[in-house]
């Protein structure tokens, strides 16, 4: 060999060596497309195939037969259960009315069908009208309805929807429901994105502080020979004893009709939610009387998830949801007196829904939070007596359980579970809580063949150091534990909600574990401040919400560090809503933590969001710090990597709560990325995919310091 050649042969070599190390070097700096392929495979459009009876959709027949289905032997069979015998036979497939149907008639699927489902009561020019379903005749109830006042409007603060809000009477005669007076509220104005002149969209939208807010005239109308009542009482406030609006699914949530419908109960509240006043109104003469009123020091909560008070006319009494000792408990009260007659259930637990009351039995069906040592969110099924006596749990298993009554009451469908531990479905008595039959178990085998694993339950201490809160930890399925891992905080502070969510299984939780198999660790922790805890838990924000549980989240993540492989100088965090108002705010007040943020549509300036959000969970404005807890009046304080996100046409929480941590970041020579969806909602509506892969790229380049691959789809 000569030398020329001698030297070549040796370049090649080092080549080859250098090729081969740079290959190596880049594999190590980067993300892989197979990786990105396979953190898409933990989503929810192909976990959930993988699990064998997640929904076995149960249905109560008229005769108070079961019918359920179950995956057996590659296909759907279908199931009848007679519950009074235990006998279960095979059926043909269970077939209900497709959306927009009632018992095979067609309907605007924005009405509301009235007991008897002869009739369906709709919004038409701000009028409420019925149709009789049979003929399609329509009839109209109210001509005095107008734009900014008109019947049976829903969600003072968004845009109308349509659907009409109101409460047939049991013998489907009358209708309660209100005249919504926003003439002189302030608007909100979104202006689309376009070629030619832009739309421009502008819809009645009150703010904290605004000395005009959506008022409600409230009415008792008669259908048959149409007339309307207006109860002899001062306009309400626009505001709901369950949530931030006083509709829910189309329906009042603070009235209650007596079986004979000349009475209706309902409930006022006041503008700040520490005040409600239960009356009842004469459905005939529209006169009311004041039964009682209940006052509190911050906002009062009637429950969590239905309304928790009921009218009992033939006894006479009214049972009354307070949380006056601390947790959410049940009253009875005298209907005829105001007076407290005795309290019905009381204990360090609560009461979360009230789902039946047999008012001739004097028993109460309630779900109950925290009477389960484990996990104070798990959630069962008690009966108690009115008298407070013979609590009974019917559902006594560890975990989350989701019932469903017979139409007789005497039997329930009962699905429990955990996080970890997939569902499984019994029907049982009422009266005892005794299983009738076992139906069947969600079957998760092939969804662990492919290598998923459950999310890690955990409790920890709070930001006090003192208050026990609860939490989700997601890992790498192929987790190195001698490997230190940045981790990524997913934060939903509520108030009226939590990170978690529903604590039943799942088989994914969004993105959660996608973002772990990516290369890091995730964590879903429910701070202080959120529901279905104590009165004390959930007001340790009032008054300040931009403390956004926070503090809770960091105390987690050290803790948590001494449990798992986290690296603690690599810490990300991100949110949608309220959730992206913690994101940016924890990036602004504690910017030597946390070090990337992807803030989505945050509502950053609770004065630039609807009224009675920030007055419940905040108070009024003049009683309340806003100023100091908007997040652009800290944005001069950002260090780290932040993202931020909106929808320019969100009717929820406008863009212009964005615009404002813009403006203050470029005025303080700020660097940080924006991403803005034209033409979207608060949801990003289709683009909702492209963002979660802008989500997976930004943690990946700024938090694991690695390249990603470019343009992945996900959602295809």
């Amino acid at each position: 060999m000569n030398l020329s050649m001698l030297f070549s042969s040796k370049r090649a070599i080092a080549a080859a060596f250098a090729f081969a190390g740079a290959q190596a070097l880049h594999a190590q700096d980067s993300v892989r497309y197979s990786d990105y392929q396979r953190a898409e495979s933990f989503l929810g459009y192909n976990t959930s195939s993988l699990v064998k009876n997640l929904n076995i959709n149960p249905h109560w027949t008229d005769a108070n037969n079961l019918l359920y289905s179950l995956f057996e032997n590659g296909k759907d069979v279908h199931y009848t259960l007679d519950p009074s015998t235990g006998k279960i036979t095979t059926t043909n497939v269970i077939k209900n009315d497709p959306p927009g149907m009632f018992n095979g008639r067609r309907l605007s699927t924005r009405g509301v069908v009235s007991p008897d489902g002869k009739k369906e009561a709709f919004i038409r020019n701000y009028n409420l009208y019925v149709k009789v379903i049979a003929t399609g005749k329509e009839i109209q109830l109210t001509t005095d309805g107008v734009k900014d006042f008109g019947y049976a409007t829903d969600n003072a603060g968004w845009k109308h929807s349509g659907a009409a809000v109101l409460r047939w009477s049991p013998d489907s005669k009358k209708i309660a429901t209100f005249q919504q007076d926003e003439r002189n509220v302030g608007e909100m104005y979104l202006v689309s994105t376009n070629v030619g002149h832009p739309k421009l969209e502008a819809w009645k939208y009150p703010l904290p502080g605004d000395s005009i807010v959506a008022m409600i005239q409230r009415v008792i109308i008669n259908v048959d020979q149409p007339k309307v009542i207006r109860l002899k009482k001062d306009p309400d406030f626009h505001r709901g004893t369950l949530s931030d609006d006083i509709s829910s699914s189309g329906t009042f949530d603070d009235v209650d009709w007596s079986t004979d419908g000349s009475q209706l109960a309902f409930v006022s509240t006041s503008r700040d939610h520490k005040i409600e006043t239960f009356q009842i109104a004469n459905a005939n003469t529209g006169d009311v009387k004041e039964i009682f009123q209940e006052k509190v020091a911050t906002q009062f909560e009637s429950g969590q998830g239905t309304i928790n008070w009921r009218y009992l006319p033939e006894s006479k009494e009214i049972i009354w949801y307070s949380e006056r000792d601390n947790w959410g408990h049940l009253y009875l009260y005298d209907a005829t007196t105001g007076k407290l007659k005795n309290q019905i259930t009381k204990g360090d637990w609560l009461v979360t829904q009230m789902l039946q009351v047999d008012e001739k039995k004097k028993e109460i069906y309630f779900m109950a939070a925290g009477k389960e040592a484990e996990n104070p969110y798990f959630q069962q099924l008690c009966k108690i007596n009115f008298s407070g006596k013979d609590l009974k749990v019917l559902t006594p298993e560890v975990g989350t359980h989701k019932v469903q009554f017979s139409k007789d009451k005497a039997y329930f469908f009962d699905a429990y579970s955990q996080p970890n531990i997939p569902a499984t479905y019994v029907v049982r008595k009422s009266s005892n809580g005794d299983k009738v039959t076992e139906l069947g178990k969600a079957d998760i085998t092939d969804l662990v063949k492919t290598g998923w694993k459950a999310p890690t339950p955990v409790k920890l201490k709070a930001g006090d150091g003192v208050t026990d809160i609860y939490g989700l930890v997601f890992t790498p399925t192929t987790m190195d534990p001698n490997k230190k891992y940045p981790i990524v905080d997913y934060i939903y502070p509520g108030p009226q909600g939590g990170s978690v969510g529903s604590w039943a299984f799942s088989p994914s939780r969004g993105d959660n574990q996608s973002l772990a198999e990516l290369g890091c660790i995730v964590i879903a922790v429910e701070g202080t401040s959120n529901p279905n805890r104590s009165k004390s838990f959930h007001d340790m924000s009032y008054g300040n919400m931009a403390i956004n549980t926070l503090p809770d989240q960091i105390a987690a993540i050290r803790q948590l560090a001494e449990k798992f492989p986290i690296d603690t100088t690599k810490v990300g965090i991100w949110g949608h809503s309220g959730g992206g108002f913690a994101t940016a705010g924890a990036l602004f007040r504690y910017p030597d933590f946390f070090k990337v943020g992807i803030s989505e549509s945050g509502n950053h300036e609770n004065r630039n969001y609807e009224d009675d959000w920030g007055e419940r969970y905040n108070g009024l404005l003049q009683n309340s710090d806003y100023e100091s807890q908007a997040n652009q009046t800290l944005a001069k304080n950002l260090k780290g990597k932040l993202l931020l996100v909106t929808g320019n046409m969100d009717d929820n929480v406008p863009p212009f709560n964005t615009y404002l941590v813009v403006e203050a970041l470029e005025k303080a020579n700020k660097d940080f990325d924006m991403l803005i969806y034209p033409n979207r909602p608060h949801g990003y509506g289709p683009d909702a995919y492209y963002m979660m892969r802008r989500r997976w790229d930004y943690f990946v380049t700024n938090l694991l310091e690695k390249k990603h691959p470019k343009e992945f789809v996900l959602g295809k």
